[in-house]
């Protein structure tokens, strides 16, 4: 059963997810039904933000982690707040989708003062992975069975997942949400956070094929073409 935003109003399942509030969010990107819930497993407070009927099957797609430093802040460490931007455009544009936004996520999982940490022990040479682990602290500490029960709430059976990484679809899948397509959220990359992206790929398996062809340190002679290619991705999203 749904009402008139396309949400459904009751769950087939139980849930570890208890949903507190639903209210219209106008933002920059367009105008979105926010609804909060309650992680009842780890007390933490989630969102979703709607765009249209996601009701069933497809429904275009993004689980976001927290990340204070790039979404709030704009850092150019990381491509994240410029993803976060992306894909709620790419939602717009398709008319229809759901972006989950997952507090308890920062830093891989990590919290905000260790993700701090982990970049001084970047600064000096090491990479993301390298300095989690330094730290005493794992590579990837985040769950999506939050994830998986928010969606399951509203209704969503299966998602096109607005995701690099291989490991969150599976993740999905494992707590009960079909995966249909996974569609590149491709970021053109800079000279500070090449490095980042260079372990993301290598290391932790994201598929970031626009990386091709650049040189090791900094940005290629022909960053401007790949620039060109991943700006183009970005604005196929929703085709």
């Amino acid at each position: 059963m749904t009402d008139s935003d396309g949400v459904c109003l009751e769950s087939t399942r139980s849930s570890g997810v208890e949903r507190a509030a639903k209210v219209r969010l106008s933002t920059v990107h367009g105008d979105f039904l926010a609804v909060g819930y309650l992680d009842r497993n780890r007390g933490d407070e989630q969102i979703a933000l709607i765009y249209g009927d996601v009701a069933g099957d497809g429904a275009l797609t993004r689980v976001h982690s927290e990340c204070l430093t790039g979404d709030a802040f704009g850092s150019k460490h990381c491509e994240c707040g410029e993803q976060l931007g992306a894909a709620l455009d790419a939602i717009v544009r398709e008319g229809r989708g759901v972006l989950i936004y997952l507090q308890g996520h920062e830093g891989r999982g990590i919290g905000l003062l260790a993700k701090l940490r982990a970049m001084q022990l970047q600064a000096e040479g090491l990479d993301t992975v390298e300095a989690n682990l330094a730290l005493g602290l794992p590579a990837d500490a985040r769950d999506y069975q939050v994830a998986a029960d928010m969606l399951l709430d509203l209704g969503v059976r299966s998602v096109r997942l607005l995701s690099n990484n291989p490991r969150k679809s599976e993740a999905l899948l494992r707590h009960g949400v079909k995966v249909a397509e996974q569609v590149p959220l491709l970021i053109p990359p800079c000279e500070e956070n090449l490095s980042y992206l260079r372990t993301k790929r290598e290391r932790l398996d994201h598929h970031l094929p626009h990386l091709d062809g650049l040189v090791r340190e900094g940005v290629p002679a022909n960053a401007a073409s790949v620039t060109s290619a991943a700006s183009a991705a970005s604005a196929d999203l929703s085709g």
